[in-house]
């Protein structure tokens, strides 16, 4: 047997994610947590959802569990989204423990920094910061739904759906999530908002505090922040031009109602999951569209899955310093090291190779249109929760492969790579040899 020691952060991270999934998976099959019973394999696919905050459901959450089962998700999906290694460090503090260096380099795996200085501090704010955003987001969703539901069930809906939006889940205690909400401008600015600030990443969040000009932003906030409100623009300007005359969509609803659709269901591929539109009535063009939103993603050291924006910039970034000749990728007066390119190509060829494989395993055991399997292949690695209608009709072997995607898309490839793989240092020099490309 193994010492404790000889595990790396990665193996380890990886460990605890799936004992929490095994221990949610327990908890969903108890007899009082679901009304009619499920089974264990579906019982393990919502646990995995929730857990790697996708939001992809193949019982309807609402009334396929009970209270104790929809709480036993929400719990997920929190330590999920934020981390199980921030609470860990947080009770560490809590009860007087010292934060050594093993634990230290487990949060920054987590957390996906580039160092362990600072991982602690990162730590007690992220989950001092998730808290406040979601209990205030839960405070205006409530002065919405108290009215319309009562005290219970209003501030229950608020709390859940708060919870599940900050954290990129999905998940709705409503058959069609929000698509009653279509055209109430205040549901949808308090839950894309949530799901914004969740997905852009927190070390983004925390410059943007305590930076006032611009210019002094760290070069990760200036890539996301201008990043995202492009990609967001171009994405409502698309969809909106794309699904406007779609009468199962956007050409029944007024001149506003078209504007607030075509931005919710715009920026939500970014791995949120909600929707106010019926996905399997889109057109194809559009949800080809969605399709590549959600192997994007949002922010590194966010709530947010997908390859992450930033990953998405760097490659386009170096294409087009190729392109002009160039043999250093600079932007904002800042080079970007030769590292961070071979990471983010490694990242996404893993990516698509995992992504690919999910396809071809659902295309041979689905019966299915095949961009109905792209599109559910993509969302689950993306943890992003939209689904066209293939999750409740998949066979035990998609479920499975789904499990598998899911739970790689939201750690990622290259967690899995590290934690497996040997890793070697270059001792020895080769000598250099071109070869053909192109």
């Amino acid at each position: 047997m193994m010492k404790q020691s000889s595990y790396n952060p990665p193996q380890v991270i990886i460990f605890i994610f799936i004992s929490l999934i095994l221990l949610g998976t327990l908890f969903l099959k108890l007899p009082l947590a679901t009304v009619e019973g499920i089974t264990i394999t579906d019982a393990l696919f919502t646990a995995t959802s929730a857990m790697t905050v996708t939001g992809l459901a193949v019982v309807d959450t609402g009334t396929a569990f009970t209270l104790f089962g929809q709480l036993v998700i929400l719990t997920l999906i929190q330590l999920g989204g934020i981390g199980i290694m921030t609470f860990a460090i947080v009770i560490y503090i809590a009860v007087g423990k010292k934060i050594g260096l093993r634990q230290r380099l487990l949060l920054k795996q987590t957390l996906n920094q580039s160092s362990i200085g600072g991982v602690v501090i990162l730590a007690k704010r992220l989950l001092f910061f998730s808290i406040i955003i979601e209990l205030i987001a839960a405070v205006f969703l409530a002065s919405r739904w108290i009215p319309e539901m009562g005290w219970g069930p209003g501030i229950y809906a608020s709390i859940f759906h708060s919870i599940s939006a900050f954290n990129n889940a999905g998940f709705s205690i409503w058959s069609d999530s929000l698509s009653t909400y279509v055209v109430d401008p205040f549901v949808n600015i308090i839950i894309s908002v949530l799901f914004i600030f969740g997905g852009i990443g927190f070390t983004v969040v925390f410059d943007l505090w305590k930076s006032k000009e611009f210019k002094h932003m760290a070069l990760q906030t200036k890539l996301m922040v201008v990043g995202t409100l492009a990609l967001n623009l171009f994405s409502f300007l698309t969809i909106f031009v794309l699904e406007f005359n779609n009468p199962d969509t956007l050409a029944s609803l007024s001149s506003l109602g078209k504007v607030q659709a075509a931005y919710f269901q715009a920026v939500t591929p970014r791995t949120a999951g909600f929707n106010t539109l019926d996905i399997g009535q889109m057109e194809e063009s559009s949800l080809f569209f969605m399709i590549t939103l959600m192997f994007i993603g949002g922010g590194s050291a966010s709530t947010a899955g997908g390859i992450k924006l930033t990953t998405a910039l760097t490659l386009l970034l170096a294409t087009f310093s190729f392109f002009r000749g160039k043999e250093h990728i600079v932007i904002y007066n800042r080079s970007l090291t030769y590292h961070i390119v071979l990471k983010a190509l490694a990242l996404t060829i893993g990516s698509a190779c995992v992504v690919i494989v999910t396809i071809f395993i659902l295309e041979l055991t689905e019966d299915a249109p095949f961009l109905m399997i792209v599109f559910e292949s993509v969302s689950a690695f993306g943890t992003v929760g939209l689904s066209m209608g293939l999750t409740g009709s998949l066979t035990l072997v998609g479920k499975i492969t789904l499990i598998l995607t899911m739970l790689i898309g939201k750690l990622g490839p290259l967690t899995f790579a590290f934690a497996f793989a040997k890793q070697s240092t270059d001792s020895i020099k080769h000598p250099k040899e071109d070869i053909l490309t192109g």
